[in-house]
């Protein structure tokens, strides 16, 4: 049996009538008729007794049209299921970070919701730890990225599955660019430009106090900065060198900027994290699911 051919009926049982249920239906009366005498014959039992002016049902027709209202009803639920799950789950999802190579993979759970829950929207905020747990505690971000090491005791979190190397970004034509690493030595009467996460407030907390030891309060930093674009610009006119993570600013062959990594290698991980008993929206609740199925390894 046919859904299709299920509803016809139904139709002609609620109109009581051949021609209203054609009308109400769209379809012609000769048209209507074929279907449904091709389900008595293929129920092997009359269904219909047609009078004059009115249609019936038989025994077996009252008994077709409860099982067949129930297969109608149950079907019209299990797509409205199944519609809701891909088209009525809306939103916005809040996620900030610092510039990491690592927001690949979060790119790849958005993109997975993009196409799995297309009316969620995202918006990405950058910005250095600081600025986004400010963010997080005052609810203006649901979820943040962070460069570890950070003090997560107000937030729940995951790691994501790799580290950051810190290096520097440098003109082609420098001094510097011959090295392969660069060394602390290397750094010591080089104008600097140096990630906010490098100043007195953060550097304990980062691990630059103790790559830099008691050399940190001589480096000559002419500039600090957020973003790593800006930075890059900077160092492009020769006003210095940029402390920063690799694969951040463009060192392409065609750059005139080129990255060499600090030695020993100065690595950090990173995590990305949430309020402690966060309500969340439906899409950002979904958007956890994600990350538990693509990080939660334990």
């Amino acid at each position: 049996m046919e859904i299709r051919v299920l509803k016809y009926f139904l139709a002609v049982a609620r109109e009581g009538s051949i021609t209203g249920a054609a009308n109400s239906l769209h379809l012609t009366q000769p048209t209507l008729t074929r279907q449904l005498q091709s389900l008595e014959k293929e129920l092997n039992k009359k269904l219909l007794i047609r009078g004059k002016y009115k249609v019936t049902l038989t025994k077996e027709g009252m008994l077709l049209r409860k099982r067949a209202q129930e297969i109608v009803d149950m079907v019209e639920k299990t797509e409205a299921e199944f519609q809701s799950i891909s088209e009525t789950i809306t939103g916005d999802i809040y996620i900030g970070g610092g510039e990491t190579d690592s927001m690949k993979y979060i790119a790849d759970i958005i993109k997975q919701l993009q196409e799995e829950y297309p009316k969620i929207k995202f918006h990405i905020y950058s910005g250095n730890a600081e600025d986004v747990t400010e963010k997080l505690d005052k609810g203006l971000l649901d979820f943040g990225v962070l460069i570890q090491p950070i003090d997560l005791s107000k937030y729940d979190s995951l790691s994501l599955p790799r580290k950051d190397i810190w290096g520097v970004i440098m003109r082609k034509d420098s001094p510097l660019a011959k090295n392969n690493v660069i060394k602390l030595n290397d750094l010591l009467d080089v104008p600097l430009l140096a990630s906010r996460q490098m100043s007195p407030k953060y550097s304990k907390e980062s691990g630059f106090l103790s790559w830099f030891g008691d050399k940190f309060e001589t480096l000559n930093i002419v500039a600090t900065y957020n973003l790593v674009y800006n930075a890059a610009v900077m160092v492009k006119a020769g006003i210095g060198c940029a402390v920063t993570l690799d694969k951040l600013a463009d060192t392409s062959v065609d750059s005139q900027l080129c990255f060499r990594p600090l030695s020993p290698k100065l690595e950090s991980g990173l995590d990305i994290v949430w309020k402690k008993n966060q309500v969340f929206s439906s899409a950002a609740k979904i958007f956890l699911e994600k990350l538990y199925d693509r990080f939660n390894k334990k």
